[in-house]
């Protein structure tokens, strides 16, 4: 069986590599859509894997995905903390999602550990560095897999 995922990625993730890698390793964006690209293939998986800086554009592709997609995998990065946009296209999205961070939002700042996306989705992925991008879409395809049984 072969499923269609959006894995959407937010503001500033396509500098990976480059800014505080204490929190978010290494790995650069391309090489980090490299692995899932190659782990969802391995899974029979269709990925579509996405980053923006903008708001609106990120409303618009979980619109969308209602159509073209059986689940989503979303860091939202900084709008996890501030968008009630992206939140009320998530709620609207009625099949799986995972929220997915690269460091532990609940172990930082005081402003980062509040989530206005982690009680409407099915599950969360927080700390793991880029291996939890793996797991995620690992995540899914069991989800999805469930779903169809």
């Amino acid at each position: 069986m072969s499923v269609k995922i959006l894995f959407i990625n937010g503001p500033n993730l396509n500098l990976l590599g480059e800014r505080e890698q204490s929190q978010y390793g290494k790995i650069n964006y391309k090489d980090l859509k490299e692995l899932c690209i190659k782990k969802s293939s391995e899974l029979d998986i269709k990925l579509e894997f996405l980053q923006s800086n903008i708001e609106g554009e990120i409303v618009t592709w979980i619109q969308e995905a209602k159509e073209k997609h059986d689940g989503i995998i979303i860091n939202a990065a900084g709008f996890t903390h501030t968008s009630v946009a992206i939140r009320d296209a998530l709620q609207i999205f009625n099949k799986p999602k995972i929220e997915l961070h690269i460091s532990n939002i609940y172990n930082r700042e005081e402003f980062r550990k509040k989530s206005l996306l982690s009680d409407i989705v099915n599950g969360g992925i927080f700390g793991l560095g880029s291996n939890g991008y793996i797991l995620a879409i690992m995540a899914m395809h069991k989800m999805l897999l469930n779903e169809n049984k």
